[in-house]
């Protein structure tokens, strides 16, 4: 199979032109415009047919959703050692926000006493999409029965000047306070994120259906 030929099978001009919009910082020539479902179903097809393992290995790829398929394929290893290998050698390649989210592999979330060891190096890391997958992964993972309270504090002790670090971090947060408020607002309260974190933090949570008029009161007065 020819994968770049069959990306462009189910290429979608009005679909490109949004994302082209919508990922500012991926070159608009490497966008096919292919919707998310259409390469989710290619993923799930390539990994059950046992065909995707020379497209896996051929890094860097030239277009953006060669990028997303890929992150879709190495989502359905079902074995934790092995997809993590895979996501270990992908994340380095990683270079936009869309690639960085979509993947929530099955094999991760069935694993958190493994997880939580790679979530912490990757938090580390000094690439800004490594951080932001160990974030959000922390974020889909661990704010429910999972749920730590020492999961605030190594996201609240991250320092980065780029755009998409901060705004997961601060997803994460509002998520936490939709989920893990009590344990959450020390953290507003105390100012221990940077200050534009904290706000972004703050808007986010009242945006969110999952936050109650009362903690969103509270919540507006700790505006900074």
């Amino acid at each position: 199979m020819n994968i770049e030929n069959e990306l462009f099978k189910l290429q979608d001009k009005k679909y490109r032109e949004m994302q082209v919009g919508i990922i500012p910082n991926v070159d608009p020539e490497t966008i096919i415009g292919i919707r998310t479902p259409e390469l989710r179903k290619l993923g799930k097809k390539l990994y059950k047919e046992g065909i995707y393992k020379e497209f896996i290995n051929d890094l860097p790829h030239k277009y953006f959703d060669e990028n997303q398929l890929h992150a879709f394929i190495i989502s359905e290893i079902k074995d934790y050692d092995e997809c993590l290998n895979e996501f270990n050698k992908f994340l380095p390649y990683i270079d936009n926000w869309a690639t960085c989210d979509q993947p929530s592999p099955k094999a991760f979330i069935k694993n958190p006493d493994k997880l939580i060891n790679e979530i912490k190096k990757w938090i580390k890391s000094k690439e800004t999409y490594t951080i932001r997958f160990g974030v959000g992964m922390l974020m889909r993972v661990y704010l429910d029965d999972n749920f730590k309270p020492e999961y605030l504090e190594l996201v609240s002790k991250i320092r980065s000047n780029e755009y998409y670090v901060n705004m997961m971090i601060a997803w994460f947060f509002a998520t936490a306070l939709a989920k893990q408020y009590d344990s959450t607002i020390f953290y507003i309260e105390n100012n221990k994120l940077d200050t534009w974190t904290h706000n972004k933090t703050i808007q986010k949570a009242i945006e969110s259906y999952r936050v109650t008029d009362e903690h969103k009161n509270i919540l507006r007065s700790l505006k900074r």
